[in-house]
């Protein structure tokens, strides 16, 4: 990180560093909470637990399974491995599928405050920016491929600033295209158009740096390393799945962004937003850092290229947003990256703010709020009820019935939170037909139905059954 001049650090900035230090360590102890207290949400969180419950049971560690037998061509596997893994180590549960996304939140935020402290500012600011910053926030402990992404492009972007501030070559440089390679294992080519444009354009600032890219980077090495870490399981996955390759790197890295409404999309059904809805996203879930950056810029807008690490900043973390404001199949979590240099920025012009207590108690707004409801619903009972999650339902038939074994069916289709909390044990009924089929048995048998998809059975199906559990969004029926 570059230094500003030396300035004596002000009391006010050390009475802050106590709320700063206790801030960080609750919010962290919170948010370890509830990894382990929330259910698995559908659809993705879920849906991306399953997959790696399904690697860990069937010990298939190539193709990733989004039902037993069904490739999920999606995504690439570094997050999936990471759940899987810790499934061996903490068993199967909610804690075990969030702990990795968790601990790289955590590390990224030990990185950021040693370079932090470095310049003089306290180790744990870093830490309470991104820990109140909602986007943040919510990924700390969130299965998801978004964390893993973040985590790439970030080491990826630090390595580079630091190789290229060097005397000379050092393990930084080795180091961009490690994680370069694991970018690769995390969300496929997406991690090259994150990182390389913005770098590409703050070279070009001045081309002198150009020179020294080339000198302080062993780029035949590197590229090397790259692939010997990527390559292998592309391969592998493409001669287990023939089709994967096609699927994911033209599907999912061109036809989804471009092709308002994709039709191909063999997973669910595209996220479709009004154009540029990237930036409200960026607004509401970078509060209140990013109109702190915003304000700041423009105050200094004439300087701003002038200065090569607010300059290195800025375009990193504009040309993500700036990236996906054409498309429209977009999620808030694609700007889960840009989080860190927000970050850094706020870390660098810290000394500055006059306010900085106002900026700490605005900031402490939305995990207060989060903390709040957590408890409330904690203490009245009603956590179970509100959760987009199949869990509390399933228990509660469980506690309920001595066979454990619970015969479970989806009408037309299962939640992937059902199909985790029952170990894989869920069916679907896709039609008439196959309710004909399983009502024929004449067992004790248990019909999940979505409170919404309740008027598509036919009243001589539900005649036959009676209510066991219910929630705000599903109920499931027994047979009489």
């Amino acid at each position: 990180m570059q230094h500003k001049p030396h300035k004596m650090i002000s009391e006010k900035l050390k009475n802050n560093s106590f709320v700063l230090y206790i801030s960080v360590i609750l919010i962290a102890i919170f948010r370890l909470l509830l990894t382990a207290t929330i259910p698995l949400l559908d659809k993705t969180e879920a849906r991306y637990a399953e997959i790696a419950r399904i690697m860990q049971e069937t010990n298939q560690w190539i193709v990733l399974q989004i039902d037993y037998g069904v490739p999920f061509w999606a995504k690439p596997p570094l997050s999936t491995w990471l759940s899987a893994a810790s499934f061996v180590v903490f068993g199967i549960n909610e804690f075990a599928a969030r702990f990795p996304s968790f601990l790289l939140s955590i590390i990224l935020i030990i990185i950021a405050g040693k370079m932090a402290k470095k310049s003089g500012v306290s180790f744990y600011l870093p830490g309470f920016i991104l820990l109140t910053m909602p986007e943040f926030l919510i990924h700390t402990g969130v299965v998801s491929t978004d964390t893993t992404l973040e985590f790439c492009v970030t080491i990826m972007m630090i390595s580079f600033w630091q190789t290229m501030k060097s005397e000379g070559k050092t393990y930084w440089n080795y180091l961009f295209f490690v994680a370069l390679g694991f970018g690769f294992l995390a969300k496929g080519p997406l991690i090259m158009v994150l990182t390389f444009p913005p770098l590409f354009l703050w070279c070009c600032l001045d081309f002198n740096r150009f020179r020294e890219l080339f000198s302080k980077f062993s780029i035949v090495i590197g590229i090397l390393i790259t692939a010997i870490i990527a390559v292998p399981w592309y391969y592998f996955a493409e001669q287990e799945t023939p089709g994967f390759l096609d699927y994911f790197i033209v599907g999912e890295h061109y036809k989804r962004f471009v092709e308002s409404g994709w039709k191909g999309d063999l997973y669910g059904r595209p996220k479709s937003v009004a154009i540029g809805m990237v930036w409200v996203f960026m607004l509401i879930f970078t509060l209140p850092w990013f109109q702190v950056v915003l304000h700041k810029l423009w105050k200094i807008r004439k300087t701003i290229f002038k200065n090569d690490w607010v300059s290195f900043l800025v375009l990193w973390m504009f040309w993500t947003p700036l990236f996906f404001t054409v498309s429209s199949n977009i999620l808030h979590t694609y700007l889960l990256p840009i989080t860190i240099p927000i970050m850094f920025l706020i870390v660098y012009w810290w000394e500055d703010f006059t306010r900085k207590k106002l900026l700490i108690r605005t900031a402490l707004i939305f995990p207060v709020v989060i903390f709040i409801a957590y408890f409330a619903l904690f203490a009245t009972g009603k956590l179970d009820n509100y959760m987009n999650s199949d869990k509390y339902l399933l228990e509660n038939l469980e506690a309920k019935n001595e066979n454990k074994e619970i015969p479970l069916y989806y009408w037309k289709e299962k939640n992937y939170s059902g199909q985790f909390y029952s170990n894989g044990k869920a069916q679907v009924l896709k039609n008439e037909a196959a309710l004909d089929s399983v009502l024929s048995l004449n067992k004790h048998l248990f019909f999940v139905i979505p409170t919404k998809k309740k008027q598509e059975i036919p009243q001589k199906y539900l005649d036959k059954m009676t209510l066991a559990e219910s929630n705000y969004k599903t109920s499931i029926f027994k047979t009489k």
